[in-house]
């Protein structure tokens, strides 16, 4: 039976039987099945092309015929492990090493954004000795089991964790909703400088700072823009304290932020990490990824004694795949797409914020756009009930859309780099129409709640008495 020939409610009925419960599914009260994908579109089993805003997995399109054509033919000649010399391996480390900082040469291959993570802490605990790690508020870093800990993103959710004494959380560098915001003289130093409270807090209680992590923007944190200047404070603390920078570019690499290839990079020239982790894009839906670190960091994690081996991580398949991603990621200009697209996408949005006041803030760069959605712009009370509406709505429209950060409130653009202005000007449009619904709705509901009101005043309370008793409803329904 080939894949995509069960009936609809056949897939739902054998999910439900074999997959753990805890694997979610996109819009599980009406799920869809896709079948096919190509650019920036997936198809359903019936054909319904839907616009995809929300896989930076396939970066550079869905299916990309030149990443399609590049690991089939690599899988017809070899696949085995890096213990034997190809190639591939050598070549794919030395370009993807061209786009980094010089000091940023040694790479590690895995093959998952989780596996990147967690060796990148092995690293900064064999280089410094230290063991206590600092992570940001509302992180998310993986799903195994060392990076739940450092993912409050993951670990708020449980409530009977043990929290890990190891592991100390830095508030998000936020500067719409966070403790520091943009009327804030210099937040980038006022929340660099909580994380140097906790290092005094550590170093007090006898332990010592091996890493920083943070991802280089903040995806499931809310499209979170760190100000300009907090990394370099921060790794100064850090490194001060005899610890490394760690900086997870899983969501956010690969020229998505348009002016960079990558997100680190929007520091400053600079900041440079210590330790940089790379997935989701690196192989257009190919399970892969790679950690880059110093000639310092891999030397002294060589002499723990202990080979480092991955059983298929850098394996010839994986390396032809990544190769063909950063030659298409040139050849199509897909990181000036990014740029350009992003700025006309913001540029829109922005014109939403001006009309609707459920659009609170927009911030993004290139093609890693946030909108959030709140009820009052002033107690920036989320808008979280509102924000799936909207994405019930343009799932209707057959437009995919998601949301999150810690109250869901964030409507997140994380498209493939293919994405046009034509897809943002379908997109916009479409959210508008839902948005002024959304207004009006809101308008009418305040009516009904004024009149209620109105009502209840004028009325003296033995009349109030004699309603009840006679079983009479006031507001929406008739009196």
């Amino acid at each position: 039976m080939s894949a995509g020939s069960l009936d609809k409610t056949a897939t739902i009925d054998l999910r439900r039987r074999h997959i753990g419960p805890s694997c979610k599914i996109f819009f599980s009260h009406d799920p869809i099945k896709i079948v096919q994908a190509k650019g920036q579109y997936m198809y359903d089993e019936i054909g319904q092309r839907y616009l995809d805003c929300i896989n930076n997995v396939a970066h550079v399109g869905h299916c990309h015929p030149d990443v399609v054509k590049a690991g089939a033919q690599q899988m017809e000649l070899l696949n085995t492990n890096s213990r034997f010399l190809h190639d591939n391996l050598v070549l794919y480390a030395q370009r993807l090493q061209a786009t980094l900082p010089d000091k940023l040469s040694v790479c590690y291959f895995v093959n998952s954004g989780s596996e990147a993570n967690d060796l990148a802490l092995r690293l900064a605990r064999h280089y410094t000795g230290h063991k206590d790690i600092i992570t940001l508020e509302n992180a998310y870093h993986g799903h195994i089991s060392s990076l739940i800990d450092i993912s409050p993103y993951k670990f708020h959710q449980l409530s009977d964790t043990v929290h890990n004494q190891f592991v100390h959380v830095a508030p998000s560098p936020d500067v719409y909703r966070g403790k520091y915001r943009a009327d804030h003289p210099d937040p980038a130093t006022a929340y660099a400088d909580e994380v140097k409270e906790i290092i005094d807090k550590v170093h007090k209680k006898g332990g010592k700072v091996a890493a920083f992590i943070a991802e280089s923007l903040q995806s499931c944190g809310g499209q979170v823009i760190p100000p300009a200047g907090y990394f370099q404070r921060v790794a100064d603390h850090v490194h001060k304290a005899g610890g490394v920078f760690i900086a997870d570019e899983v969501q956010v690499g690969f020229g998505r932020v348009g002016t960079h290839f990558w997100a680190f990079q929007l520091q400053g020239e600079d900041f440079v990490p210590d330790i940089v982790t790379m997935g989701k894009p690196i192989g257009n839906g190919h399970p892969m990824s790679c950690v880059v670190t110093t000639k310092e960091v891999a030397e002294a994690f060589m002499s723990s004694g202990m080979e480092y081996f991955n059983t298929f991580g850098g394996n010839p398949v994986s390396c032809a795949i990544g190769l063909a991603v950063l030659d298409v990621i040139v050849k199509e200009d897909l990181q000036g797409n990014a740029q350009r697209v992003g700025r006309y996408l913001i540029n829109l949005l922005e014109q939403q914020k001006e009309k609707h006041p459920l659009v609170g803030d927009i911030r993004g760069c290139g093609l890693f756009v946030g909108v959030e959605l709140v009820r009052d712009r002033l107690k920036l009370t989320p808008a979280t009930a509102e924000a799936q509406e909207i994405l019930y709505k343009l799932k209707e429209q057959h437009i995919l859309l998601s949301a999150d950060g810690p109250y869901r409130n964030v409507l997140k653009f994380k498209p493939p780099m293919c994405f046009s202005t034509e897809d943002a000007d379908l997109v916009v449009e479409k959210m508008d129409h839902i948005l002024t619904g959304l207004k009006m709705l809101n308008a009418v509901n305040k009516e009904k709640e004024s009149n209620k009101r109105k009502v209840s005043v004028t009325l003296a309370p033995k009349h109030l008495k004699e309603l009840n008793k006679s079983k009479i409803v006031l507001g929406p329904k008739q009196i």
